[in-house]
């Protein structure tokens, strides 16, 4: 999952904040849920803060999908958090379940006892290339790309053409603010223990200011 980039370079560019200039909101956009039977409005999550990311389910990643996604959302909910999942196979071809299987694999198989993410997941989908779903459109043109390097590149990367300000890999994460606007973005090698702790830090100052 790691990207090579050094320790000295994720310093400065692992974490970035977005531009708040940015003309729009998620507001315009929704993607179908998991199962495809529901279509969610992003406009939904008006007045919330809401953490996007590209998720994959293979059993050697799962310790991040699972409990630290879990425990990040049980925590923060009451403070207005959201978190949202969507499935991509474009990197490493890791999420090669069809969208009826994602969520039995989950619940059976890895990590299986009847496990259950409490997040939403969306349907599986693409986050770059000429395919790639609207929001991550507008998040990515939102924010700087985060290091300078993609994950494991060579016959790895399922898309073209390659930008700049592409997802690196999975894993990779956006914070949008309560104004539907990208606010931080994080390369995906950064733990959710780090995210956490910007999150905290930014809703803080929320609260903080509206007070």
């Amino acid at each position: 999952m790691a990207s090579s980039v050094p320790a000295n370079i994720c310093h400065s560019l692992c974490l970035l904040q977005c531009n708040s200039s940015v003309e729009g909101t998620i507001y315009k956009y929704r993607a179908k849920t998991l199962n495809g039977s529901q279509t969610v409005n992003f406009s939904d999550y008006a007045g919330k803060a809401v953490l996007f990311v590209n998720v994959v389910s293979p059993p050697e990643l799962f310790s991040l999908f699972s409990s630290e996604l879990n425990a990040l959302y049980e925590e923060m909910k009451p403070h207005g958090l959201t978190i949202l999942g969507f499935p991509c196979n474009q990197f490493g071809k890791q999420e090669p379940g069809q969208r009826h299987e994602i969520l039995p694999g989950l619940k059976h198989v890895r990590p299986g006892n009847g496990f259950i993410p409490n997040f939403l997941l969306f349907e599986k989908g693409d986050v770059n290339g000429k395919n790639e779903q609207e929001v991550y459109t507008f998040l990515k043109s939102s924010c700087p790309p985060v290091g300078i390097d993609f994950g494991p590149m060579y016959g790895r990367l399922f898309w073209e053409p390659l930008k700049s300000t592409d997802i690196k890999w999975n894993f990779e994460k956006f914070l949008v603010g309560r104004d539907g606007k990208p606010v931080m973005r994080w390369h995906p090698t950064i733990k959710v223990s780090v995210v956490r702790a910007d999150v905290r830090r930014y809703l803080l100052e929320q609260r903080k200011k509206r007070k």
